[in-house]
């Protein structure tokens, strides 16, 4: 199979692009013993507007740290496009690989990351599409009093311990393998991250209070309402390593080590519901299972 692949080495950082196939995506090999930091916690903005589709944060690497990439909400290259996001994997030989994140019709696997608001660490619940419009679960999205008329409430349960780690493999790491249905999806055909989601990734590397060294693993800037835009309205700061009293895990992103997500997910292939227009939603308090935090 014909490569036009290269290394590339720069401040320990070797960028290797796999472009043979469509599906390839990004891949960033990193020569540091140190792993990503953990995750953050934060409040998921408002949406936008319809149609508008979340991308959990992530830390990313440059020339002098870790630096936080803030969630934010963007659109679709097309209807019927599902983002998979990126994720931090360990090597045998002591390298971290960063997986890049990808758009394409079904969700892959994302090293079994709890990214928080649909993103469980295997598929996706924040929603569907049906047709060309986006149908949301608000049971994990924000859409605050955004006229958003596509709707459903879907509580979702995982009975497994839930933790901030924002890696795969290695000492500490997430032991999360591909499902079957992940592993078909990487043989799916790929759409590269938007020019606004590169845009926002370089907007982030540029700004020094987002380095792990500046913010020690609390960024004041954890997610925005608008992708590249980090001043304004729709700024969220990270609520630090313990969760506030009112807390929910499916709501707010990953818990710290040792509780458990109580956010009930239902089983669905590729971790999209099934495609049918949920019953209309009447404004009520959810019924909810297991352990609550109060």
């Amino acid at each position: 199979m014909r490569r036009s692949c290269h290394a590339v080495a720069l401040l320990l950082l070797i960028v290797m692009f796999a472009c043979a196939e469509p599906s390839a995506a990004q891949v960033v090999v990193v020569r540091i013993v140190r792993p990503p930091p953990p995750l953050p916690v934060y409040v998921q903005p408002v949406i936008p507007g319809p149609d508008y589709y979340w991308t959990p944060g992530y830390w990313a690497w440059g020339p002098d740290d870790y630096y936080w990439v803030p969630g934010t909400w963007v659109l679709a290259p097309a209807p019927g496009l599902l983002w998979t996001p990126g994720y931090w994997a360990w090597r045998d030989d002591g390298v971290y690989i960063w997986h890049a994140g990808y758009w394409g019709p079904r969700v892959g696997f994302y090293g079994g990351v709890n990214y928080g608001y649909g993103y469980t660490g295997s598929g996706y619940y924040g929603g569907y599409w049906s047709g060309r419009v986006f149908t949301y679960n608000i049971a994990v999205t924000n859409v605050g009093s955004v006229h958003i008329t596509n709707v459903y409430s879907k509580t979702v349960i995982n009975n497994t311990t839930v933790n901030n780690v924002s890696f795969n493999g290695g000492a500490g790491g997430l032991a999360a393998k591909p499902t079957a249905d992940e592993a078909a999806a990487a043989k799916d055909k790929h759409i590269a991250p938007t020019a606004l989601q590169t845009q926002h990734e370089h907007a982030a590397s540029t700004n020094h209070a987002l380095l792990a060294s500046v913010n020690n693993g609390k960024p004041s800037i954890a997610a925005t309402a608008k992708a590249a835009q980090f001043s304004g309205q729709g700024i969220i700061a990270a609520k630090g390593v313990h969760p506030a009293k009112s807390w929910d895990a499916a709501k707010l992103g990953p818990k710290p080590p040792g509780q458990l997500n109580t956010a009930k997910v239902a089983s669905m292939p590729g971790g999209r519901p099934p495609q049918h227009k949920p019953p209309q939603y009447k404004p009520k308090k959810p019924e909810r299972e297991g352990p609550q935090n109060k």
